[in-house]
Protein backbone atom coordinates (compact mmCIF):
# COMPACT_ATOMS: atom_id res chain seq x y z
CA UNK A 1 0.00 0.00 0.00
CA UNK A 2 1.53 3.45 -0.60
CA UNK A 3 1.54 6.44 1.71
CA UNK A 4 -0.86 8.13 -0.81
CA UNK A 5 -3.29 5.51 -0.44
CA UNK A 6 -2.72 5.27 3.49
CA UNK A 7 -3.45 9.13 3.56
CA UNK A 8 -6.16 8.68 1.52
CA UNK A 9 -7.51 6.05 3.62
CA UNK A 10 -6.98 8.08 7.13
CA UNK A 11 -8.50 11.48 5.22
CA UNK A 12 -11.60 9.71 4.63
CA UNK A 13 -12.27 8.37 7.78
CA UNK A 14 -11.40 11.69 9.47
CA UNK A 15 -14.12 13.68 7.35
CA UNK A 16 -16.34 10.14 8.31
CA UNK A 17 -16.19 10.87 11.82
CA UNK A 18 -16.49 14.69 11.67
CA UNK A 19 -20.25 13.64 10.11
CA UNK A 20 -20.97 10.85 12.34
CA UNK A 21 -20.56 13.61 15.14
CA UNK A 22 -22.77 16.07 13.66
CA UNK A 23 -25.00 13.40 13.12
CA UNK A 24 -24.53 12.55 16.94
CA UNK A 25 -25.11 16.32 18.05
CA UNK A 26 -28.59 16.08 15.98
CA UNK A 27 -29.63 13.04 17.63
CA UNK A 28 -28.42 14.38 21.38
CA UNK A 29 -30.18 17.44 20.71
CA UNK A 30 -33.46 15.82 19.75
CA UNK A 31 -33.02 13.47 23.26
CA UNK A 32 -32.40 16.14 25.28
CA UNK A 33 -36.26 17.62 24.23
CA UNK A 34 -37.56 14.12 25.49
CA UNK A 35 -35.68 14.48 28.45
CA UNK A 36 -34.12 17.70 29.36
CA UNK A 37 -32.61 17.08 32.80
CA UNK A 38 -30.86 13.45 31.49
CA UNK A 39 -26.92 13.58 31.55
CA UNK A 40 -26.54 11.24 29.31
CA UNK A 41 -27.82 9.06 26.68
CA UNK A 42 -26.92 5.44 25.55
CA UNK A 43 -26.39 4.70 21.51
CA UNK A 44 -29.50 3.37 19.97
CA UNK A 45 -29.09 -0.42 21.34
CA UNK A 46 -31.60 -3.57 22.18
CA UNK A 47 -34.45 -5.30 20.94
CA UNK A 48 -36.97 -3.32 20.34
CA UNK A 49 -34.45 -0.73 19.66
CA UNK A 50 -33.87 2.38 21.96
CA UNK A 51 -31.86 5.05 23.81
CA UNK A 52 -31.53 4.81 27.30
CA UNK A 53 -32.10 8.47 28.85
CA UNK A 54 -29.61 8.61 32.33
CA UNK A 55 -29.41 10.98 35.00
CA UNK A 56 -26.55 11.52 37.00
CA UNK A 57 -27.16 10.90 40.82
CA UNK A 58 -25.19 12.78 43.86
CA UNK A 59 -23.19 9.44 44.14
CA UNK A 60 -22.10 9.99 40.05
CA UNK A 61 -23.83 6.69 39.44
CA UNK A 62 -26.78 6.70 36.44
CA UNK A 63 -29.97 6.25 37.11
CA UNK A 64 -32.42 5.56 33.78
CA UNK A 65 -34.83 8.13 33.19
CA UNK A 66 -36.94 6.38 30.30
CA UNK A 67 -36.41 5.61 26.95
CA UNK A 68 -36.85 6.98 23.91
CA UNK A 69 -37.04 5.03 20.32
CA UNK A 70 -38.00 6.32 16.60
CA UNK A 71 -41.11 5.20 15.18
CA UNK A 72 -40.30 3.79 11.95
CA UNK A 73 -37.64 1.05 14.16
CA UNK A 74 -40.70 -0.66 15.75
CA UNK A 75 -43.54 -0.11 13.33
CA UNK A 76 -41.67 0.07 9.76
CA UNK A 77 -45.28 -0.86 7.82
CA UNK A 78 -46.96 1.66 9.26
CA UNK A 79 -47.34 4.29 6.54
CA UNK A 80 -49.32 7.66 6.27
CA UNK A 81 -50.42 9.12 2.73
CA UNK A 82 -46.84 9.65 1.36
CA UNK A 83 -45.03 7.06 3.29
CA UNK A 84 -43.92 6.68 7.18
CA UNK A 85 -43.72 9.34 9.82
CA UNK A 86 -40.90 8.88 11.21
CA UNK A 87 -41.29 10.07 15.18
CA UNK A 88 -38.56 10.14 17.94
CA UNK A 89 -40.91 9.42 20.89
CA UNK A 90 -39.86 9.32 24.73
CA UNK A 91 -42.06 7.33 27.61
CA UNK A 92 -40.43 7.39 31.27
CA UNK A 93 -40.08 4.74 33.37
CA UNK A 94 -43.42 5.13 34.74
CA UNK A 95 -45.55 4.57 30.65
CA UNK A 96 -46.16 7.86 30.30
CA UNK A 97 -44.52 9.86 27.18
CA UNK A 98 -42.62 12.64 27.56
CA UNK A 99 -43.22 13.80 23.83
CA UNK A 100 -42.85 13.55 20.74
CA UNK A 101 -39.90 14.81 18.19
CA UNK A 102 -41.22 15.11 14.39
CA UNK A 103 -38.55 13.38 11.83
CA UNK A 104 -38.54 12.97 8.70
CA UNK A 105 -41.81 12.41 6.39
CA UNK A 106 -43.39 13.49 2.73
CA UNK A 107 -46.76 14.22 3.77
CA UNK A 108 -48.30 16.60 1.79
CA UNK A 109 -50.75 17.88 4.28
CA UNK A 110 -47.83 17.31 7.22
CA UNK A 111 -47.50 21.03 7.07
CA UNK A 112 -50.92 21.61 8.91
CA UNK A 113 -51.60 18.33 10.77
CA UNK A 114 -48.74 16.75 11.91
CA UNK A 115 -45.63 19.60 11.81
CA UNK A 116 -47.69 22.19 14.22
CA UNK A 117 -45.88 21.72 17.59
CA UNK A 118 -49.45 21.41 19.11
CA UNK A 119 -50.12 18.06 17.62
CA UNK A 120 -46.67 16.38 18.74
CA UNK A 121 -47.25 18.63 22.09
CA UNK A 122 -51.00 16.65 23.11
CA UNK A 123 -48.73 13.52 23.55
CA UNK A 124 -46.67 15.03 26.50
CA UNK A 125 -48.02 13.12 29.81
CA UNK A 126 -49.77 10.53 27.80
CA UNK A 127 -50.44 7.36 29.34
CA UNK A 128 -49.65 4.37 27.21
CA UNK A 129 -52.60 2.82 28.12
CA UNK A 130 -54.90 5.40 26.75
CA UNK A 131 -56.49 4.83 23.79
CA UNK A 132 -54.55 6.80 21.59
CA UNK A 133 -57.98 7.41 19.44
CA UNK A 134 -57.90 9.96 16.66
CA UNK A 135 -60.75 12.11 17.65
CA UNK A 136 -60.96 11.60 20.76
CA UNK A 137 -58.06 11.89 22.91
CA UNK A 138 -56.12 12.95 19.88
CA UNK A 139 -57.22 15.98 18.42
CA UNK A 140 -57.48 15.34 14.57
CA UNK A 141 -57.32 17.53 11.45
CA UNK A 142 -60.11 17.20 8.83
CA UNK A 143 -58.21 16.89 5.37
CA UNK A 144 -55.59 15.18 6.76
CA UNK A 145 -57.35 11.53 8.01
CA UNK A 146 -54.85 9.43 6.72
CA UNK A 147 -51.59 10.90 7.70
CA UNK A 148 -53.15 11.87 11.45
CA UNK A 149 -54.35 8.17 11.72
CA UNK A 150 -51.05 6.98 11.04
CA UNK A 151 -49.15 9.25 12.87
CA UNK A 152 -51.29 8.61 15.52
CA UNK A 153 -50.98 4.61 15.39
CA UNK A 154 -46.98 4.69 14.85
CA UNK A 155 -46.69 6.16 18.38
CA UNK A 156 -49.78 4.29 20.42
CA UNK A 157 -47.61 0.74 18.47
CA UNK A 158 -44.34 1.90 19.17
CA UNK A 159 -45.05 2.59 22.84
CA UNK A 160 -46.74 0.03 23.63
CA UNK A 161 -43.92 -2.34 22.35
CA UNK A 162 -41.41 -0.53 24.28
CA UNK A 163 -43.66 -0.37 27.84
CA UNK A 164 -44.11 -4.65 27.07
CA UNK A 165 -40.49 -5.07 26.86
CA UNK A 166 -38.91 -2.69 28.99
CA UNK A 167 -41.33 -1.27 31.67
CA UNK A 168 -41.81 -3.04 34.53
CA UNK A 169 -46.13 -3.06 35.18
CA UNK A 170 -47.95 -1.53 37.63
CA UNK A 171 -48.13 -3.34 41.01
CA UNK A 172 -45.26 -5.67 40.02
CA UNK A 173 -42.07 -6.43 41.66
CA UNK A 174 -39.07 -5.31 39.65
Amino acid sequence: MSLAALLAGVATLALAGGQAAAIDAKQQARLKLLFPSASAFSPKEGNPPHFTAYAASAQGAKGTLGYAYWTTDLVPLERGYGGPIAMLVGIDLQGRLTGVVMGEHHEPYGNFSIDPPSFAAQFKGKDVRDPFRLGGDVDAVSRATITMSSAVRAVRNASRTVARALLTPPGANP
